[in-house]
């Protein structure tokens, strides 16, 4: 027998849940979250110290007060394992909803890592808060343009649980207004505060959405980004010709540009250059005050950016993928849930092949005319659709032999995983023949379902020729979605 589902649209996002109009979040100026899977946009500190908004400049403000603390007790002996704890340690703030987790809202946070080498560091790191010669502000992101492994998500998570009793205020203001008393409660919330007298986080009392056990955090949209923080390792070597153009320091131009030369090969390839330019900065360490400088004066350009990128988000991952959802809900029976994990995966994936062939669906997949170039939007759009089912679905799943894109489990007799790749992805024929098996029996899985995406005649005439060279172009659990939009009807709808 199969457990049926109520047909129904769209089920996974905040407005949907909530009984509210998106209408509502968008006036807000709130992002309309999805409550099944983490979207990949985060809080980018630099939108904080660059607004015009006096509140948003007072949260960057506390932000680096708080530095400066730490930077001060990281001079002493004071710093007890137990109080750099405290300080130091941060857990993903799980619900808002937003970050880098592919299955559901449960990162790693700020641990003993990140910890140790923040107090290590931010005496030299951060020794001129509130003094800078060079900048106009002191920015958090410095630490990720000197330390290893200091990244968006590290930075993220810090700025997020440091602007946390914020977020809590902004949410609680919406939820007082526009929620129904049964869909909010009363929640006393850990470390929503510190207080800089008892040097002690403080719990504080909200009235929030209320959401399974928990509460769900809202988030500003214009304080968030996709991608990577304004200022970022990326940029420090990409932006370097720029650089020494801001210094006005005649000999400190020519000696930078005298090392460079020196250290570089005769003929450099790009992986030289890379290298001579991070030893430059190593070499002339106040070189990062400059590019941070330079990212300052073009902090219009962060804004434009990011206003960009989340917008784009938006219509991707709320407004195409919500309608797929809905697609599916309303003219299939996606929905119904199979006596196995193997055949509950095989009809969620027949069908969805059937909604993007022949019911308009892959236009979803097209952001201003080009198509999806990033296999992690297919793992979202994926996730996005598993609701209404009795199997647990873990994105990026790691039974010991490196990450598979879903498990799909209902116990340890009962797996199936699901790979879904693009077919412009230069491994796929190495992934079709190898990797899923390793993969299969490490975890145990009982069936393996392999889903390739393509959107051009040439992307498919490959796929074909890959499955055809590996014996795979009969074997139905290898499934093939034609997202073309150059062989379909003109008036499908999506």
């Amino acid at each position: 027998m199969t457990q049926k589902i109520a047909r129904h649209t769209t089920s996974c996002y905040f407005s949907d849940i909530f009984g509210t109009s998106a209408s509502k979040l968008e006036r807000y100026g709130a992002f309309n979250i999805s409550l099944l899977t983490d979207l990949p946009l985060f809080i980018d500190p630099f939108l904080l110290f660059h607004s015009r908004r006096k509140v948003y400049r007072a949260l960057h403000n506390h932000i680096i007060e708080y530095l400066r603390f730490l930077r001060d007790k990281s001079t002493s002996d004071a710093v007890t394992p137990g109080l750099l704890r405290s300080w130091y340690f941060f857990s993903e703030v799980q619900q808002n909803w937003l970050g880098f987790s592919a299955s559901g809202n449960k990162g790693r946070g700020l641990g003993r890592e990140f910890a140790d080498a923040l107090n290590r560091n931010l005496h030299d790191i951060f020794s001129d808060f509130g003094e800078e010669r060079i900048t106009k502000g002191s920015h958090l992101e410095k630490l990720c343009l000197i330390k290893e492994g200091v990244g968006r998500d590290t930075i993220s998570d810090f700025t997020t649980n440091l602007i946390k009793g914020y977020l809590l205020r902004y949410t609680e203001q919406f939820a007082q207004t526009h929620l129904k008393r049964g869909q909010k409660r009363r929640f006393r919330v850990p470390r929503a505060r510190f207080n800089f007298k008892t040097q002690s986080w403080e719990e504080r009392s909200y009235t929030l959405p209320a959401y399974q056990s928990g509460y769900v955090l809202l988030t500003p949209k214009d304080i968030l980004t996709k991608d990577d923080t304004w200022i970022n390792k990326h940029d420090l070597i990409s932006d370097f010709e720029s650089i020494p153009d801001a210094i006005p320091d005649d000999q400190l131009r020519a000696q930078v540009d005298n090392y460079f030369r020196s250290i570089l090969p005769k003929r450099p390839k790009e992986r030289d250059e890379a290298r001579a330019k991070a030893k430059v900065y190593l070499r002339f360490p106040q070189l990062i005050d400059y590019f941070i400088k330079f990212k300052e004066e073009h902090g219009q350009q962060a804004a434009r950016r990011s206003k960009s990128l989340v917008d784009d988000s938006k219509l991707l991952y709320v407004d195409q993928f919500g309608s797929l959802i809905s697609l599916l809900a309303n003219q299939t029976r996606f929905y119904e849930t199979g006596n196995t994990t193997a055949e509950e995966v095989r009809q969620r994936l027949t069908f969805l092949k059937d909604v993007i062939e022949n019911k308009g669906g892959h236009r979803v997949f097209y952001l201003k005319g080009k198509p999806v170039s990033n296999e992690n939007d297919l793992h979202i759009l994926y996730r996005l659709t598993w609701f209404g089912s009795r199997s647990t679905v873990t994105g990026e799943a790691n039974d010991g032999r490196g990450p598979v894109d879903f498990k799909v489990s209902r116990s340890s007799q009962d797996i199936t995983i699901v790979e879904m790749k693009l077919a412009s992805n230069s491994q796929l024929k190495r992934n079709l023949q190898r990797q899923t098996q390793i993969y299969q029996k490490a975890s145990d899985a009982q069936t393996v379902f392999k889903v390739v995406f393509y959107f051009s005649a040439q992307e498919e005439k490959k796929v074909n020729k890959i499955l055809k060279e590996l014996k795979l172009h009969d074997d139905s659990r290898v499934i093939t979605i034609d997202a073309r939009k150059d062989n379909k009807p003109s008036g499908s709808k999506a």
